[in-house]
């Protein structure tokens, strides 16, 4: 795949007419018959999910933490493979593995003192690629964290504005 071919006119549309980058993504949750599932409408996708088993959930479905950590591996990844590909490293694999530490008793309460979500996301890129250099290899790990939306929000936090509305 030639993704330099792919992404020119992209580039060159969005160097003559910067508002043509912009643009919003929504993923939209809605309630089902229990209190401990829903389901979210993110993309062209309908997915359950459900509160962890430490909250009182089945654990059967994804709880949000797992899509928030999902959505970092799955940035990650894509990212990866794509400046890979645009600057021509020889990749035999790529993997990505995302973890997420917290202590629920904030979440539920328990205790004040104790953060509500993360304290700690560790993400681990596992590249298989013996032809690369060392340069290279520098230069993908550059620009992969640089260009990864999902890192760069969470390392960056954008605001976050709520709102509420009776129906």
């Amino acid at each position: 795949m030639d993704l330099r071919s792919i992404q020119r006119p992209l580039k060159e549309k969005y160097r003559s007419d910067p508002s043509a980058s912009k643009l919003t993504l929504t993923a939209n949750g809605s309630q089902t018959e229990s209190p401990i599932a829903c389901s979210i409408e993110v993309g062209q996708k309908l997915l359950n999910a459900q509160a962890h088993a430490g909250v009182g959930g089945p654990g059967t479905a994804a709880c949000s933490g797992d899509l928030l950590l999902g959505a970092l591996a799955a940035c990650a990844q894509l990212t990866c493979q794509l400046v890979a590909a645009a600057i021509g490293i020889p990749v035999k694999q790529i993997r990505v593995k995302v973890e997420g530490d917290m202590d629920l008793s904030g979440t539920l309460g328990i205790s004040k003192e104790t953060p509500v979500g993360f304290q700690d996301i560790r993400t681990t890129f596992s590249i298989d690629a013996p032809e690369a250099t060392e340069e290279q290899l520098a230069i993908l790990r550059e620009k992969t964290e640089q260009y990864c939306v999902v890192l760069q929000t969470l390392k960056h936090p954008s605001v976050i504005k709520t709102s509420w509305v009776n129906d």
